[in-house]
């Protein structure tokens, strides 16, 4: 199954009454790159979180979020003894400046103490309920299950543009070769031509030795090996896109191969036409790259 490195994925959860909400973001990445934004006061999270992403996604970007929700019941307040009492001398103090001020107050209320920051503590219970955190890993594997089904159809895609390329690259890997006769009696022209403009004419030299050159530029002009490895990629690269693995890095590889093929191509062509074809067959090769970069 052909993945794509990008997908997103979103599932909500919860366990009576804590709520949850894990979030899968993935963009193209060399390897597999984990970013988690997790609460950290939950014991052993990350690492249950990390296999599980490690095991279903084999590279990409990866963000991976979790917003969890308390119940209220879990977070109770308590007097901090020590603020109140500094608070209350302080009220004291004030009332007692006013008053040898003249100036009137108001009575002091227990909800404008309480109100003053640090009075009251808040006592969050971290502990998780039994089975809480294997309720959020069972629900991350649902989330991950969900991003891969979108990067697998998205993935189909690709294949299928990646099998029009390489069916491209086939045609033009066939022109090409429909080319050589017609290019190897321009280039034996050539070369005669050439060397009548040296030698003056050909009738002093001899047959043989003529014949020798032209083989000699044959064997430096012969194209043959790069449109055969040109044909040995695209069957590998079919292979690959076929095969059940992550095939992202070798179909990399490969355009990287197709590509050299091709340059080769142009500049050993010496011919038009010929030229025109390892034009076209690097244009599609580049849309190739691009392409591959979005395979896992």
């Amino acid at each position: 199954m052909t993945k794509s490195m990008t997908g997103f994925s979103t599932l909500d959860g919860s366990q009576n009454d804590w709520r949850w909400t894990w979030d899968l973001r993935a963009v193209n990445g060399r390897g597999l790159d984990l970013r988690l934004r997790l609460p950290d006061w939950i014991d052993g999270l990350e690492t249950r979180v990390r296999a599980v992403l490690s095991d279903a996604i084999g590279r990409g970007n990866v963000t991976c979020g979790l917003k969890i929700q308390r119940p209220e019941a879990s977070a109770t307040t308590a007097l901090n003894p020590d603020v109140l009492e500094d608070v209350l001398k302080q009220i004291a103090a004030v009332e007692a400046a006013a008053a040898t001020a003249g100036v009137s107050l108001g009575q002091t209320r227990a909800s404008d103490v309480l109100a003053t920051r640090g009075v009251l503590d808040a006592n969050v219970d971290d502990a998780l309920p039994d089975g809480l955190l294997d309720a959020l890993i069972a629900d991350l594997n649902k989330a991950a299950e969900n991003f891969n089904a979108m990067r697998e159809a998205e993935g189909t895609a690709l294949k299928e543009v990646l099998n029009g390329q390489l069916s491209t690259v086939e045609d033009l890997v066939e022109a090409a070769t429909g080319l050589l006769s017609k290019r190897q009696e321009r280039l034996d022209a050539t070369f005669r031509a050439n060397l009548e403009k040296i030698m003056g004419n050909t009738d002093g030299v001899e047959e043989d030795r003529i014949a020798q050159e032209l083989a000699t530029l044959a064997v430096k002009s012969d194209v043959t090996e790069e449109i055969d490895r040109l044909r040995g990629h695209v069957a590998a690269a079919h292979e690959i896109l076929d095969a059940d693995t992550p095939k992202g890095r070798k179909l990399d590889f490969l355009t990287q191969e197709f590509n050299r093929e091709a340059n080769t191509l142009c500049s050993k062509a010496q011919f038009a036409e010929l030229t025109r074809v390892g034009l076209d067959l690097k244009h599609v090769i580049d849309q190739m790259r691009e392409q591959v970069q979005n395979v896992e």
